[in-house]
């Protein structure tokens, strides 16, 4: 069985990922899941090429870095041939309703807005269905795309013949929701234009323990002592969601006398958690040849796993 999962260069990665995904991805992945940028998904706005082609690279390095197996990596821009003649024919069986009602088309889609922000989705569809995705983790802001890619197949499969696998949308594992460091009402973001509440992957350690010495913890009344309540006290909780996710223990279980004892310990819990996947990506980075065989290797085996589904497809519809 076949799962699939991706991340967005839409910024640097930081450590709500590693905590929340990457790290379990590594852990808990089987075989034939395949794991991928999602470069292509970050062109729905304005972009700078450069700095995309620049964060694929990084992000490619991050995954292996995080210790998931090469063969299970790609970058979706490799298979943009067979991924551009897919999502072709899906939006050709997608009606214009069903792509304006997905959430994010409702909220930022204007007459100004790219094409590509209403025809994501579609484009998502076409990478779970090229690769016979049977389970797709997701979290509620994406069950929606799931569920488009699940219609899409079931159309496709009565209308011209049986190619595809309907996949299933599946809750991911629990895992830590890391939160931003300055404000602890929104989750860590890839793309925040305020960096001082993101700890980033690459981040040096000094910096590390700056972002979490200026840390939020709430303007409640401190001599109560450090205590984890999450409705009462985000701040607070935030961070010792954090040091909990790096020691392997329940937050409740964490115990500290004071706020700064406990900022001293998730800085500490942080740097040393990091430091092994910052130092592969450098690794990796200063290595351009073996990151180039990686993410060749990788768009061949995606290539070759969805060539005869693609074929099939084309052929059915008419074209192919």
């Amino acid at each position: 069985m076949t799962r699939l999962s991706a991340i967005t260069p839409s910024g640097h990665a930081h450590a709500g990922n590693h905590l929340g995904a990457l790290r379990h991805w590594a852990r808990d992945g089987g075989p034939e899941d395949l794991y991928f940028v999602s470069d292509l998904h970050a062109m729905t706005q304005s972009y700078s090429p450069p700095r995309l082609r620049a964060l694929t690279r990084e992000l490619l390095a991050v995954l292996v870095a995080e210790g998931i197996a090469p063969e299970r990596l790609c970058v979706q821009s490799d298979l943009v041939r067979e991924l551009g003649a897919l999502t072709w024919l899906l939006e050709c069986v997608c009606s214009y309703g069903e792509a304006a009602r997905m959430t994010q088309f409702k909220a930022k889609g204007d007459a100004a807005a790219r094409l590509g922000l209403l025809t994501y989705p579609v484009l998502m569809a076409a990478d779970i269905l090229l690769q016979g995705a049977a389970e797709v983790p997701v979290g509620d802001d994406q069950l929606q795309h799931v569920e488009l890619a699940r219609s899409l197949a079931r159309r496709f499969n009565s209308t011209y013949g049986e190619v595809f696998t309907v996949p299933r949308a599946v809750t991911p594992p629990t895992a830590a929701r890391v939160r931003d460091l300055s404000a602890p009402d929104r989750k860590m973001s890839k793309s925040t234009r305020d960096a001082a509440g993101t700890v980033f992957l690459l981040d040096p350690p000094d910096l590390i323990r700056r972002k979490v010495a200026r840390a939020v913890t709430d303007s409640s009344d401190h001599s109560a002592g450090v205590a984890y309540l999450p409705d009462e006290r985000p701040g607070a909780a935030n961070l010792i969601e954090i040091y909990a996710a790096c020691a392997g223990v329940a937050p409740k279980e964490v115990e500290f006398g004071s706020y700064g004892e406990l900022k001293s310990a998730v800085a500490e819990a942080l740097v040393e958690e990091l430091r092994p996947v910052r130092e592969r990506v450098q690794e990796l980075l200063a290595d351009p040849g073996e990151l180039d065989r990686i993410r060749a290797d990788g768009a061949q085996r995606a290539r070759e796993r969805g060539a005869h589904r693609l074929s099939s497809a084309l052929r059915l519809a008419g074209v192919g």
